[in-house]
């Protein structure tokens, strides 16, 4: 038996079989997506992650050709809607619409029905918002230096006030304390409209709030703003410094905004999902209705959509544990 051209030819066909196995593959993800795609907002209707995720939607529907509707699943922290897609099949008809929560809930929480990193694929990275570090007028200090230094002179007299414990604003502040070794006393309120009401008011001393809802009375005076979170200056407020700009360096923290699948999902619909995500958001009509909403969009690819996740989940793992912080 002439051995040779058997070896030959078995790694032949079996190149066939590859080449065969992989224009399936390709086939198949040229044609999806050939059936409704949902997209579950983990939130009520009405707020910022609803409204991204509607925009992308629409989007999306156009670029598919098929129905992209957006669900409202809210509940528990983002717990209801983040299982839902957990346990949905992998096949890219049904997506997420996470947000920042995500990075921190497996360590504010005693449990979750979902593993993110078993159950879950990040698909794109959308955008981030940032926060604003803001006080009543009349705290005496004009720059984040000066907060520090008054603060480090005065420990555990002055305060700052979050829309709760293991929100947004409360992570900054602890993330801040962390990074200049500052005290202050932490005032949680049932939500950010009366925690920025009694800063209004000067019962609380600062507080990280949303630039949205902040700008607006900065520009009329009855807000002191000392910085943005983001990592770079945010378009609604080109002349405030970020955190870092102002001293506290490495210090950034956004809400941000990501498209997640099930874990299974086929990698060519991934990979087909991230590159109509990234030219959905690189819209101009996204980038200038959004962004008067004060979204930044990122974009990447499905590897650095990765790493940011798992660089969030990592930095929010210290600080947690560090200022043993839990939810509510």
């Amino acid at each position: 038996m002439n051995t040779t051209g058997f070896s030959i030819a078995c790694r032949t066909l079996r190149w066939i079989v590859v080449l065969f196995v992989s224009g399936i593959s390709f086939a198949a993800a040229q044609s999806w997506p050939t059936q409704p795609i949902h997209m579950i907002a983990p939130v009520p209707a009405g707020g910022g992650v609803d409204m991204l995720a509607r925009a992308i939607a629409q989007k999306l529907q156009i670029a598919y050709g098929v129905p992209v509707i957006v669900e409202n699943k809210s509940g528990a922290s983002a717990l209801v809607g983040t299982d839902f897609v957990a346990k949905s099949p992998a096949d890219g008809t049904t997506l997420l619409m996470g947000y920042s929560v995500l990075a921190t809930n497996k360590f504010l929480l005693k449990s979750l029905p979902y593993d993110l990193d078993s159950d879950l694929v990040p698909v794109a990275y959308v955008g981030y918002i940032p926060l604003i570090l803001v006080s009543a007028p009349s705290l005496e200090a004009n720059s984040v230096q000066d907060l520090i230094a008054l603060f480090k002179t005065n420990p555990d007299k002055y305060t700052y006030a979050s829309g709760g414990a293991g929100a947004g604003a409360h992570l900054s502040a602890e993330m801040f304390k962390h990074m200049t070794g500052v005290s202050l006393l932490h005032v949680p309120y049932k939500g950010n409209a009366p925690a920025l009401a009694d800063l209004l008011g000067g019962h609380t001393s600062v507080m990280f709030d949303t630039i949205t809802t902040s700008i607006p009375l900065v520009r009329t005076g009855k807000l002191k703003a000392f910085a943005t979170t983001g990592p770079k200056r945010s378009p609604l407020a080109p002349d405030i410094p970020t955190m870092d700009e102002a001293g506290v360096k490495g210090f950034e923290m956004s809400a941000w905004y990501m498209i997640f699948a099930p874990k299974k999902t086929p990698p060519e619909v991934l990979q087909k999902l991230n590159q109509s995500i990234n030219e959905v958001i690189r819209d101009p009509d996204m980038i200038k209705q959004l962004g008067e909403q004060g979204v930044v969009f990122t974009g990447g690819s499905l590897a650095q959509t990765q790493t940011f996740l798992d660089d969030e989940v990592h930095r929010w793992e210290t600080i947690i544990n560090a200022a043993n912080i839990k939810a509510e």
